[in-house]
């Protein structure tokens, strides 16, 4: 059995997929992770570990020892209040540990707008939200670390995700999904499923300062997305609304940018066929698995 030392600053759902994907490899996992919430001990998957609190104004100094340890980093924690606390408290401790690889998981929202014309890793990243603004900002201090420090750092920007818990069919069946006009407008998105298979791939082919995009193969728009997942589950009449409808200021702000985000260059890297290239493969199977 192959051995892994592994510290997820953040432990949300693409660190434990990735982690349940590391185990299901056969590996033996040495994990600590992050938690806004007191240091204590528990088991995710089977797996004991260490969970050290960290937040904007404090944090258990004992991680210190364990991120020391790490060959391998996980930073999933989003801005705060538009600082990265991760590469600003911790690290100098990352240049003096056993570090191989970091990983910082950061999203296509720094691209802005871009009429719904394709975008990739070299397009012109002009952020409308302040989600966008702040993680380009973290993206420039994780690269400049690697320049200065000569860190390990690779960056993947993540297009919307969807899961087998958190998806359109699991929305539809709770009859809160309206129709949402708006021509020409395109959103990507990728399952949480290549997103761990993707991760565990660059284990073993890591470059250091490269970005990747993280995008199924079909950027397409919300309504034919809610359309085909009501079409599987046989929902009908479902109420449609015009954009300058929504209530949600989340979602208003969603609706902002139109883009197509090209995954080539990750595919071309890695030789890695998605899982689930659209999200009538992604959406089949969760209807026929989890519904």
């Amino acid at each position: 059995m192959k051995n892994i030392s592994i510290f997820c600053f953040g432990f949300g759902q693409v660190a434990k997929n990735f982690i349940s994907k590391i185990k299901s490899e056969n590996f033996n996992i040495n994990l600590s992770t992050t938690t806004r919430n007191e240091t204590s001990k528990k088991i995710f998957d089977g797996v004991d570990y260490q969970s050290y609190q960290l937040n904007k104004y404090k944090y258990d100094e004992n991680l210190i020892i364990k991120l020391r340890e790490a060959e391998h980093i996980l930073v999933s924690i989003p801005p705060q209040e538009g600082e990265d606390i991760v590469a600003k408290y911790f690290h100098k401790f990352m240049k003096t540990s056993k570090v191989k690889w970091i990983t910082y998981l950061s999203s296509t929202s720094v691209y802005g707008d871009h009429n719904s014309e394709w975008v990739d890793e070299n397009s012109e990243k002009k952020p409308t939200s302040l989600n966008g603004i702040n993680r380009l900002k973290s993206e420039n201090v994780w690269l400049s670390l690697k320049v200065k420090k000569n860190l390990p750092i690779q960056i993947f920007r993540l297009s919307g995700i969807y899961s087998n818990e958190n998806n359109i069919l699991t929305r539809l069946k709770l009859g809160n999904v309206k129709l949402i006009n708006k021509k020409n407008h395109y959103f990507s998105r990728i399952h949480l499923e290549d997103i761990s298979n993707i991760l565990f791939e660059s284990l073993s082919k890591f470059k250091s300062g490269e970005i990747y995009n993280l995008s199924d193969d079909n950027p397409s728009s919300s309504e034919e997305v809610t359309l085909y997942g009501a079409k599987i589950l046989n929902i009908k009449n479902l109420k449609k609304i015009e954009v300058n409808e929504i209530e949600s200021e989340i979602l208003k702000k969603l609706y902002k940018d139109s883009k197509k985000v090209s995954n080539k260059k990750l595919k071309n890297y890695f030789n890695y066929d998605l899982k689930y290239p659209t999200y009538i493969e992604g959406l089949n199977y969760i209807r026929d698995n989890f519904i």
